[in-house]
């Protein structure tokens, strides 16, 4: 059986766009044998609650906004609530989640718009959302793909990095890594394979020490190498 192609290795054939493309798909299927519960992680109920926990999920984990979110939202549900807070008791209520004080003012001040602008509903189109105070194209496309079900390309740390590894692009601007992973994949697998790059980054492909020789897609992977290659000490490595 041939081995992985290394990062030192020459490359002597150029990979073509087709091959390329194909070769996306192929990861992505493996990924999600891998990842069948692969989701987006932040709790949530409505198109709100999902964009205030996406803004609050910057510089922290998930786990902690999830943490902080009931607490948020049993005391200001929506957007009208929200938007009229008293700035001292949501920084109170956000400060675990760091950055609070900016956060809160984020938080607030979409919620402003929303109620002004949208009638208090949280728009569905990137145009609109990216107009909001605190929102850039990374959160949109998390609230228009899980909130709304359009497919999007969410360019986050994660899919930055893997990205790279594999080879679908040499950059680390997120718009144009979000041009080029979505040339890759068919429109209607964007959303879930954001997803299963996301679940892959947390718990195998690290970005200090990658689980290389634990990965389903070692094979497909110019960069296999760049972590533990064994492959006992890899599945040690692998988070559940």
């Amino acid at each position: 059986m041939t081995p992985p192609r290394t990062t030192t290795e020459p490359d002597a054939h150029p990979e073509t766009p087709l091959a390329r493309t194909r070769r996306a798909r192929r990861v992505d299927r493996l990924l999600a044998q891998r990842y069948p519960d692969a989701r987006c992680e932040l709790d949530f109920r409505n198109p709100f609650e999902l964009l205030v926990a996406t803004v609050l999920s910057a510089q922290t984990t998930d786990v902690r906004v999830n943490a902080t979110t009931p607490t948020l939202f049993e005391r200001w549900p929506g957007p009208a609530q929200l938007a009229a807070a008293d700035p001292d008791e949501l920084e109170d209520v956000l400060r675990p989640t760091g950055f609070f004080r900016a956060k809160a003012r984020a938080v607030m001040g979409l919620s402003q718009a929303i109620v002004e602008r949208y009638d208090g509903r949280v728009p569905n189109r990137l145009a609109d959302l990216v107009t909001l105070p605190g929102v850039g194209r990374k959160t949109a496309n998390v609230v228009l793909g899980n909130a709304f079900g359009v497919p999007g390309i969410t360019a986050d740390t994660h899919v930055l990095r893997l990205s790279r590894r594999l080879g679908y692009t040499t950059s680390d601007d997120p718009l144009v890594v979000e041009r080029e992973l979505g040339a890759l994949l068919e429109r209607r697998d964007w959303t879930m394979a954001c997803h299963r790059l996301i679940f892959h980054g947390r718990r195998t492909c690290h970005a200090r020490r990658a689980a290389c020789g634990a990965c389903p897609v070692a094979r497909l992977c110019p960069s296999f190498g760049v972590g533990e290659t064994d492959p006992v000490r890899a599945a040690a490595l692998v988070k559940p």
